[in-house]
Formats: C-alpha cells, structure tokens, sequence
C-alpha cells in the first residue's frame, strides 16, 4: 500500500491510541489509505472547496481529502478517543484541518465553512440516514453544500437510487432524486473495513440540482412520502387518508390512482400530490 503522506498508516494509528472502534457509535473504520483517497476522489475537485465530514474516526478519509487538495475540512467527531490521532493530522496539514468534538445532529457547521462547501464522510451507520435527510429537506434550495459523497451499508445507497416498482424505492430515492442527481460510484466488502461489517457497503455522490425536479413543497412532500411508504403495502387511500378528508380526490386531481401502492408511483405523482395539499 502506497502511502499518501508522512503519517503512519492508520493500523499503527489505532494501535498507538488504542482506538477499538465501537459498535455503540455505529464504528467501522476503514484502514486502507489508497482507498479513502479514491473515495475523496469521487467528491472532485476539492481545492477551492471547503469539506465537511462526519464520523472522521482515526482520520483515513480526512488524510485523503487533505492529501486530494482540500481547501479546508470541517471533521465532527462525536468519540473523543480519536482526537489526538486527528490532532495528529491537523499538525501535519497545518491551518486546513480543523476538529469539532461533538454531536453532527446537534452542530451547525455553517459557522466554521466558507462556500463553496461539499460534504464528503463515512458516515456512522447509527446516524448516516437522519444525516442524509436533513440534508436533503432544507426549506430553501439550492442547500448550502454543492454535493454529497457518502458512504453507506449497500442496501441503503441502493435505496437512494431505485426507481420505482422496485422494493428498494421508498422515502430516501424520492427525496434524493426529487433535489438532487444520485449515483452509486464506488463499492467496499465487508472485509475492507475494521472490524468487518456483516454487510457489504457503497458510496453515493449526490449532485445538488439548481432548482426540484417538480415543484412541492418540502414539508408537505416529506410528510406524504412518509406516511405513503409507511404503509407500503396499503392502496395510497388508505396510506394516506389521515393527510385530507378528500384524500382520494386529491390522489386522482393528482394524477395518481387511489388503489396503487406507494411503490408503484413516480416522483412527479408525489409531487402533484404535495401540491394538491397545499391548496
């Protein structure tokens, strides 16, 4: 394994601080260097960007997003274990790595970024998906990151890219592909990660779309794809019918059939559908 800069490789990192990743935290840490470079990769050119990352860890995807060019980076970690180890990267990237120890749910990063920012992270299985979401439904678009690169466990990044029809899509293909353009760029075994997950993961690059694909409302559409696939194997009135009285009108106004399925219905549908809401 070819190094990517002067620190150690990261199993003498752990060894060194004796950071046994914890399953309470949502932990896996990936310890190949070439690999988290080629994940700050698939995130472009970072150079004139500032980053975000969460969960950074013992710091491999941190060192390859400074190693790939990074303006700066914003890592919040939660564990405070794995300070020093980043401490240990700040002093080696002076004035571009800088460390909150926190909670990512509770933190606004926008005090410590300048734009243009893109978010890139491993995230913490326990948090990854309330992450992604929030990110997703800001009540004002374009949102403040450019894009998302964003590793996943495989069945989640393949919910965020189904289609419909299929028993992947649900709430997190439709509110991702309703903002943004979603692609899986890069796949990782079990084994590539300690210690070994009991699934295979995937890493998604999201592109921030200028405006929706359709018009709706953020709240609405949220709430309506919640309580649609909530109950995905009910037809949509009755899924739906504690959204309006007149649930099945506003379905049929909206183009959709009362008796279908969450499942079976596009994007635009949806979106119809928030929009009869708001009347």
């Amino acid at each position: 394994m070819s190094a990517i800069d002067t620190l150690p490789p990261l199993r003498e990192v752990i060894a060194s601080h004796q950071l046994s990743a914890r399953k309470s935290l949502g932990q896996n840490f990936l310890l190949d260097l070439n690999l988290t470079a080629k994940i700050a990769r698939q995130a472009g050119e970072l150079s004139e960007c500032d980053v975000l990352e969460i969960g950074p860890g013992p710091g491999g995807l941190t060192r390859g997003l400074l190693a790939e060019g990074a303006r700066r980076v914003l890592a919040i970690e939660k564990d405070p274990r794995c300070l020093p180890a980043l401490a240990e990267i700040a002093a080696a990237y002076p004035g571009r790595l800088e460390v909150i120890n926190g909670d990512a749910l509770e933190i606004d990063p926008l005090a410590h970024l300048r734009s243009p920012i893109r978010i890139a992270a491993n995230l913490p299985y326990n948090v990854g998906t309330e992450l992604l979401v929030r990110w997703l439904t800001p009540r004002d678009w374009p949102p403040f990151w450019q894009s998302l690169t964003l590793m996943f466990q495989r069945e989640v990044a393949e919910r965020i890219v189904a289609k419909p029809g299929s028993k992947a899509y649900g709430r997190l293909a439709l509110l991702a592909q309703w903002r943004a353009e979603a692609r899986i760029v890069m796949s990782l075994p079990p084994e590539a990660f300690t210690p070994p997950p009991k699934v295979s993961s995937a890493v998604v690059h999201l592109t921030a779309l200028p405006e929706p694909r359709f018009p709706a409302d953020a709240a609405i559409l949220s709430r309506v794809v919640a309580a649609a696939f909530n109950q995905r194997r009910k037809m949509l009135r009755a899924a739906l019918k504690g959204q309006a009285p007149d649930i099945e009108d506003r379905l049929i106004s909206a183009g959709i059939k009362p008796t279908e399925r969450a499942e079976q219905v596009p994007l635009e549908a949806f979106c119809a559908l928030a929009r009869e809401l708001e009347r």
